[in-house]
C-alpha cells in the first residue's frame, strides 16, 4: 500500500513548474536588484554630470565679459552673482535640491602638448604667465578656466543587498569651462 502511494506521487507532476517558477526566481532576486540599484547609481551620476555641465555653462554665461574676469571664489568683486546663479542652475536640474556646488576653482590652464591635458599655470589675480611655454608651445596663451564640482548623496534602494552599498558616496563630478 504504501509503496503504491510513492509511485503515484512520483507520477503526479501537477504544481511541479510553479515550484521549479519559485525556486528560480528566489536565486535571481539579488541579481536583478542589483542591475536595478546599479542602473539608478549610473543614472543619477549621469543627472550630477549635466547639473555640473549646467553649472559651468551659467559661470560662463554669467561672467562671459572680460570685465567681469576674474570671476574668483575668493571675492567674486568682478561678477558677484556667479555663486547664486550657480546655485541656482544646480536646482533646476532632475536632482533638485539633492545636487549641491562643493567646489569653484578658476585659474589659468594651458593645454599641454604632449598629453593634451589642460595644465594649471597660474592663479587669480595675480600670477597670469605671459605663455604657455611652460607646458606647451609659448605661441599659447593661458586661458581663464573655471571649474564647477557638484555633489549629490545616493543612497541605495536596496542597502546592504546590493553592491552599490560599496560605491563611493556622495558622487562627486567637476565640469570646466573656458571664460576667456
Amino acid at each position: 500500500m504504501m509503496r503504491r502511494s510513492f509511485q503515484n506521487y512520483g507520477m503526479n507532476s501537477s504544481g511541479a513548474a510553479a515550484a521549479e517558477f519559485a525556486l528560480v526566481l528566489s536565486l535571481l532576486t539579488i541579481p536583478i536588484l542589483n542591475v536595478v540599484d546599479l542602473g539608478i547609481y549610473v543614472f543619477q551620476r549621469m543627472e550630477l554630470d549635466n547639473a555640473a555641465q549646467v553649472a559651468a555653462q551659467t559661470a560662463w554665461a554669467t561672467c562671459t565679459t572680460s570685465a567681469n574676469w576674474p570671476a574668483t571664489p575668493n571675492s567674486y568683486a568682478n561678477c558677484s552673482t556667479l555663486p547664486a546663479a550657480i546655485a541656482t542652475a544646480v536646482q533646476s536640474t532632475p536632482l533638485s535640491s539633492g545636487a549641491t556646488v562643493t567646489a569653484t576653482n578658476e585659474g589659468y590652464y594651458c593645454v599641454n602638448t604632449t598629453t593634451s591635458a589642460l595644465v594649471a599655470v597660474g592663479t587669480f589675480p595675480d600670477s597670469k604667465p605671459s605663455d604657455c611655454s611652460s607646458v606647451g608651445s609659448a605661441a599659447d596663451k593661458p586661458g581663464d578656466y573655471i571649474s564647477i564640482t557638484v555633489s549629490y548623496a545616493y543612497a541605495p534602494f536596496f542597502p546592504g543587498v546590493t553592491v552599490t552599498s560599496l560605491l563611493t558616496t556622495p558622487i562627486t563630478r567637476t565640469a570646466w569651462v573656458r571664460l576667456g
